[in-house]
């Protein structure tokens, strides 16, 4: 692809096939161009998911937000968008689908009868402080929610947005109520401006770091996922960074490509990476048995061979290096209320 016709701020540079059409319509190369986004209210009749996975810590998630405008290029829900008839590409990030009475079902699944509060993850699928947000403000209403009610909740998230809701945050933190956990897979700038094209610069998100924890707010960081060959040497770098930023933990997980991640993800480093492309696609498909993706529950995490040994043992280094004294405190679910007459609602 001519760099002139490379679109920039998409992850994606066109769609790709929906698995369950029979017939899809792809562009020519001439005919590409900057798609504008586009929201549609829809109205699910609930919000907080079970989460069935085993090998997932969380037993309850929520997503104010169906579709990403981030647009990474490897983001794992981009196949859960052709559920709706749309594609992975770039519909994905284009097409957002808002759910703008999350609070309330939020608030009626609290009042539920017999409800034992568990920490929910805000995020899981797709980004609750997505550019949408500055206009929705879904997410800052379930923040809300979750403090009148003291139910704890887990962020996690890409964008330093997150610090608009420092005021809810804060307080919600006093009461071990909040966590965030802020994914920063790399801090080239012009590695993440072409992988995450519209997330938070990787200074700004080492901001966020900061000032979330000089207010007391725990903070985690992801380092997701880790790309042999193009993202993996920085491991050592990111986790130093984060931990004087005033992170107290991280986690970590070996990037997976399954169903439509692959096409998008391919497309994409044969686009803005063609040097590097075929050695990074060979060292992915050297830690998943030759594929590019892995749902194996655990060993869609563990990976496997040389280089992902090597990712895991550089993992142990940082974590001992500048870890080794620190750890995220637990959330606490001993003063929730599954009534709240006497509370006012600060919408």
């Amino acid at each position: 692809m001519r760099d002139e016709n490379i679109i920039k701020g998409q992850g994606a540079q066109r769609n790709v096939i929906n698995r369950f059409d029979k017939y899809t319509y792809e562009p020519e190369e001439e005919d590409m161009e900057v798609v504008k986004t586009a929201f549609t209210e829809v109205f699910p009749k609930t919000i907080v998911n079970q989460v069935k996975s085993e090998d997932l810590p969380m037993e309850y998630s929520m997503n104010p937000y169906q579709g990403c405008e981030h647009g990474c290029s490897y983001c794992f829900a981009r196949p859960t968008h052709e559920y709706w008839g749309f594609s992975a590409g770039v519909d994905f990030e284009r097409k957002i689908m808002v759910k703008k009475n999350a609070p309330e079902l939020l608030e009626k699944f609290f009042r539920k009868k017999g409800y034992k509060p568990e920490p929910i993850l805000l995020s899981g699928n797709t980004d609750c402080y997505q550019p949408a947000e500055r206009q929705f403000e879904i997410t800052r209403k379930l923040l809300q929610v979750c403090m009148d009610y003291r139910h704890p909740v887990n962020i996690i998230t890409k964008n330093a947005l997150v610090l608009r809701d420092l005021d809810i945050l804060k307080p919600m933190a006093e009461q071990r109520l909040v966590s965030v956990s802020m994914s920063i897979p790399t801090l080239n700038e012009d590695i993440r401006r072409k992988m995450e094209p519209r997330t938070s610069s990787a200074s700004n998100k080492l901001k966020a770091i900061k000032v979330l924890s000089e207010n007391k707010v725990p903070v985690n960081v992801m380092v997701a996922p880790v790309i042999p060959g193009l993202t993996s040497d920085e491991s050592l770098g990111i986790l130093k960074s984060v931990s004087e930023a005033g992170a107290l933990s991280f986690g970590y997980a070996l990037v997976r490509l399954n169903d439509t991640v692959e096409p998008v993800f391919i497309q994409w480093i044969e686009t803005h990476f063609p040097d590097r492309a075929a050695k990074v696609l060979n060292l992915i498909r050297s830690m998943r048995g030759g594929k590019l993706g892995e749902k194996r529950y655990f060993e869609r995490y563990k990976g496997q061979g040389n280089i992902a040994e090597m990712i895991h043992d550089t993992f142990k280094i940082g974590k001992k290096k500048y870890f080794s004294e620190q750890s995220s405190p637990s959330l606490s679910v001993e003063n929730f209320t599954g009534s709240r007459e006497q509370q006012l609602r600060l919408f």
